[in-house]
């Protein structure tokens, strides 16, 4: 049950929703119940996958943007549309940050980045950052 919450709470950080996973991998790996490898696994697949999702909603966006409903506001569209196209994918890179990484993986989406490169450079990002979170909590 752990692990699927885990997996729940890495996929919906990655998404547009307003989710941390960084506070239930910590307790985890407080816990030491599973191993450290299969917690930044299951954490880093919710996580990519969920950036797949913003991708696919990229794609389909186009029409839906301008509704009360749409969850990114047009400042942060433009702000990552604009990182997007002055860095191209390697501002894929950036997909972990808080704030800037969700509407990233999204404009992705929208100009059409090949699927397998930002399925690449994300997946880099996304492992990096939880093995940078348990690097910092082996350290204390």
């Amino acid at each position: 049950m752990s692990l699927f919450l885990l997996f729940l709470s890495a996929f919906g950080a990655a998404t547009l929703l307003p989710l941390q996973s960084e506070a239930v991998l910590l307790g985890l790996l407080v816990q030491a119940s599973h191993s450290v490898a299969l917690l930044i696994a299951v954490a880093s697949l919710g996580n990519i996958l969920g950036s797949c999702v913003n991708w696919y909603l990229g794609l389909k966006i186009e029409h839906y943007k301008n509704k009360k409903w749409f969850p990114v506001s047009e400042d942060k569209m433009l702000k990552a549309q604009m990182i997007y196209q002055k860095y191209g994918y390697w501002s894929l890179l950036l997909s972990w940050v808080p704030i800037i990484g969700d509407p990233i993986t999204l404009i992705a989406g929208l100009l059409k980045e090949n699927f397998a490169r930002f399925l690449l450079i994300v997946s880099l990002a996304k492992i990096g950052r939880y093995l940078f979170i348990y690097a910092a909590f082996a350290l204390f």
